[in-house]
């Protein structure tokens, strides 16, 4: 397990990012996939997260909503392409602003010691859609932080 590096190129509108994890990445990505494991790790502490839709597949769609208390967030998108074990391609978008389609390329790359390496690209439409993403970007902090905890659990 090891901090993520982020990376933001000042002319495009993306966030680049790599995180390692101390499992397989066969394991990293059925967390990433699988639908009773998603929501044990998606949102800040004290949130739960509820499917609306969970079709995990290339040319698939998903969609969940994220509450605490009496706020509730929901999300939804497509799962463009899925590689077994290596890569999902997905889009990404908020129930309350529509049309703020971002798209998300996520990697799974063994290291030694049977570790997962995870790399990440998330395009949106405007740099000012992606600054105001790197902005609320510590939750992602928080979300591998609590797959961390699901990994070391002993998911198989």
């Amino acid at each position: 397990m090891s901090d993520r590096i982020v990376t933001s190129p000042e002319d495009a509108p993306t966030i680049l990012f790599t995180r390692e994890f101390d499992a397989p990445p066969a394991l990293v990505f059925r967390a990433h996939v699988d639908e009773t494991l998603v929501p044990q790790w998606i949102g800040p502490r004290g949130t739960t997260l509820a499917m609306r839709h969970w079709d995990a597949r290339t040319g698939g769609s998903w969609s969940y909503v994220v509450s605490m208390g009496h706020e509730h967030w929901g999300f939804f998108g497509s799962f463009h392409s899925i590689t077994p074990d290596t890569r999902i391609v997905q889009t990404f978008e908020f129930d309350d602003e529509p049309d703020q389609v971002n798209l998300d390329i996520l990697g799974f790359a063994p290291l030694p010691g049977g570790r997962c390496l995870l790399t990440g690209t998330s395009v949106y439409p405007t740099i000012a859609l992606r600054d105001a993403a790197l902005g609320l970007d510590e939750g992602r902090d928080e979300d591998f932080a609590r797959l961390d905890d699901l990994l070391a659990g002993g998911i198989r």
